[in-house]
Formats: C-alpha cells, sequence, structure tokens
C-alpha cells in the first residue's frame, strides 16, 4: 500500500488557497475551502483531475458559498492506496467518501457539484446519502460509453478493442511504459487541447495541475484500476434515482461526451434544467467560468431560498 505525505504541497497554481488534509479509512485526502457563510457546495473534479481544476470557480462561488474542493481518493493529491487491498476505485467508494467528507468536514448537507466522472460520483452519494444531497450540478457528465452494458450493444467487431486494451494495461511493465508516455507536459496539453475548444485556456499552469500528481508513487495503479473499471452505475440509471433536484451544463462542442446523447437526460423527472453551453468543451467550468460560475450560483441560491421556502 502507497500514500503520499499526510501535508501535501503540490506545485499548484491555486497556493493562494491552502491545501488542507483530511485523514479517511486512515488515508489522507487533499481539499481546499473557501467561504464563510451561505449553502455548503462541494465541488468534484473528473478523471485525472483534482481540485485545482476549480480554482476559477472557488472564489466567485464562496462569495455566497462555503465551498469545498476535494481530491477523490487516488486522484489529485489525496493518498493513492493499491488497488484491491484496502480501496477498490469504485463509485460506491468515493460516494462513501463525499458522505464522510460532509459529515465530518462540511458539517451537513450541501450541494454537490461535478465535472466529467465526477458527476457520477456526486449522483452516486445523492443516492446512496440523500439526507445529504441538497442539490446536483452536473457538467458535461461522463456517459461511460466503454461500460460493458454499453459495448454489448455493439457490433462484435467494436466489442473486442476495450478488453483486449484493458488486458494489456493489466501487465505491470507495459502499463509503466505507457502511463510514462502519456504523463508529459507535451501529451497531456494534446489531450487538453482537444477537451477544450478554447486554446487559450490551456495554460501551463492547467498543464502542471493535470500532470502534477501523476508523479505521485501509486499513480499508474489507479489509472489502470481505472481503466478497467467498466462496471458499476451509469447517469441514466442514478439521475431518475436522485432524492434532490439536477442542473445539467454541457459544453456543446465536447468531442468525448457528445451533447446529442446528454440531452436525453433532460426527459428525467429530476433534471431541473438542461443548458447547453454553446462553443465550449469538456470541462466549461475552466474554460469559460464567466459563463459557467454565475449560472451554478444563481440555481443553488435559487433552491436554497425555496427550500426555506422564501421564493
Amino acid at each position: 500500500m502507497t500514500l503520499i505525505p499526510s501535508n501535501p504541497s503540490p506545485p499548484s497554481p491555486s497556493a493562494a488557497l491552502p491545501f488542507q488534509t483530511w485523514t479517511w479509512r486512515g488515508f489522507p485526502i487533499c481539499y481546499q475551502q473557501q467561504g464563510e457563510a451561505g449553502p455548503a457546495v462541494v465541488l468534484v473534479h473528473g478523471f485525472g483531475a483534482s481540485c485545482g481544476h476549480w480554482r476559477k470557480n472557488i472564489p466567485d462561488l464562496a462569495t455566497s458559498c462555503r465551498v469545498y474542493a476535494i481530491d477523490l481518493i487516488g486522484f489529485g493529491y489525496s493518498a493513492k492506496p493499491t488497488p484491491g487491498e484496502a480501496i477498490a476505485y469504485t463509485f460506491e467508494t468515493w460516494s462513501q467518501q463525499l458522505a464522510d467528507f460532509c459529515r465530518e468536514i462540511v458539517g451537513g448537507p450541501a450541494f454537490f457539484v461535478g465535472n466529467s466522472i465526477g458527476c457520477i460520483a456526486i449522483m452516486q452519494a445523492a443516492v446512496d446519502h440523500p439526507e445529504l444531497a441538497q442539490g446536483i450540478v452536473a457538467i458535461n457528465c461522463s456517459l461511460r460509453l466503454l461500460h460493458d452494458r454499453k459495448r454489448s450493444l455493439k457490433p462484435w467487431h467494436q466489442r473486442i478493442g476495450p478488453p483486449i486494451a484493458q488486458k494489456v494495461l493489466s501487465v505491470k511493465w507495459i502499463a509503466q511504459f505507457f502511463f510514462n508516455r502519456l504523463a508529459t507536459p507535451k501529451t497531456v496539453r494534446s489531450i487538453l487541447l482537444q477537451a477544450y475548444r478554447k486554446a487559450d485556456a490551456v495554460t501551463d499552469e492547467l498543464v502542471e495541475i493535470i500532470l502534477g500528481p501523476s508523479r505521485d508513487i501509486g499513480a499508474v495503479d489507479v489509472f489502470v484500476a481505472f481503466t478497467r473499471y467498466s462496471q458499476g452505475p451509469l447517469p441514466e440509471d442514478l439521475l431518475p434515482l436522485l432524492p434532490c433536484r439536477a442542473l445539467l451544463l454541457w459544453g456543446s462542442e465536447d468531442p468525448w461526451e457528445p451533447l446529442n446523447l446528454g440531452q436525453e437526460f433532460a426527459k428525467i423527472p429530476t433534471v431541473d434544467q438542461f443548458i447547453p453551453l454553446p462553443g465550449l468543451g469538456h470541462c466549461p467550468q475552466d474554460e469559460a467560468p464567466e459563463v459557467v460560475n454565475p449560472i451554478v450560483l444563481d440555481w443553488i441560491l435559487g433552491k436554497q431560498r425555496e427550500s426555506k421556502g422564501l421564493a
């Protein structure tokens, strides 16, 4: 089992906000917090990202909310224990982590805001722990298009590729070689330029936010564990079960999670609004915070007023 230091000091551009450590199941978990009053908001990153990915959102939301950005176990500057020994890297694990974080650090219920796979984690937390979920904001939710159930509906020649790749990556030296080729500034920048539509948003600062945690011991094993995780819940499983209302935002130019597929979620009764964001990619909260922040803040404060009977 491998751990990061209990007091992480990542070389992050969001260092103006101190990194704090919370111990969960014996493992150090990294998070940031800003804001002293208002509803609690918990921000959850996507695959390969961290709380630093919310650096452009935290200050604006903190003007009216108590904002927390957390690194899921296995990601960012949180611990990366060996998969299967003490931690299974599943949405149920992250759901429990978020619930315990709300109870022990936040001090009660919160609005959950997620991006990409972070959306699945927050939906699972809301379903598993309904007393802690005041609302869900999902930004370009992962559709999990490589999930076993979705692959089973494809022609056979489209089904065989992912399992073969997963099997190959289970060979440790191959996984290490592949990861080393992937975890370079040039490759990370190239991937981000696919995900983002505004090239000027892909800065050296952002590249380091993504790349920094990949240098931790254990990062390769977590990467392999997640790339082999093609089971568990789909968003269409969880959205109808939510105990609270949901706001869905979607960058219309997302190359990985197509807008036309995401728009189907607007038909689910728990979804309050589905708002396309023209010209933006997979991470609109970072690409255009001036667009996303007001929408998220207005919706959260509106829901808060409704819950108090003030709407």
